[in-house]
């Protein structure tokens, strides 16, 4: 049964600027190790960054929550299973507020154009929410 969708879209170059003028404090403060790696790797970083700044958006949105209201960026996390495919990973808070709503299942889409990035988000659950 599906809990929650939610959807987010981030202008690339607002990222852009934001990383230029904050470097490693931003990066540091919203993204794990391992998407940092991950998105430094890639030809257009900023790209990538804001691919998975909307996809931790769009988690907020699903489980009813805005930024800095309990649940830290670094608390969600977006990795890529071997073949490619985006996978959301919850931590501290976010591990927590999913398993009191009873989420069983996550599903997330991302894409991006040269200007643009989104993400969307299904959460499932075992209970009608």
């Amino acid at each position: 049964m599906i809990y929650a969708v939610g959807t987010d879209l981030v202008e690339i170059s607002r990222i852009e600027r934001i990383i230029d003028t904050w470097t490693k404090r931003f990066i540091e403060r919203v993204y794990s190790e391992g998407e940092i790696r991950y998105c430094s790797e890639r030809a257009f970083p900023a790209q990538h960054f804001a691919a998975r700044f909307a996809a931790k958006e769009a988690f907020l949105k699903c489980i009813g929550r805005g930024m800095f209201d309990g649940i830290g960026f670094r608390d969600v996390e977006v990795i890529n299973r071997p073949e490619g495919k985006p996978e959301l990973r919850f931590y501290g808070k976010a591990q927590t507020m999913v398993d009191g709503a009873g989420i069983t299942g996550s599903h997330i889409s991302i894409s991006h154009t040269d200007r643009y990035a989104m993400a969307f988000v299904v959460l499932e659950c075992g209970k009608t929410p």
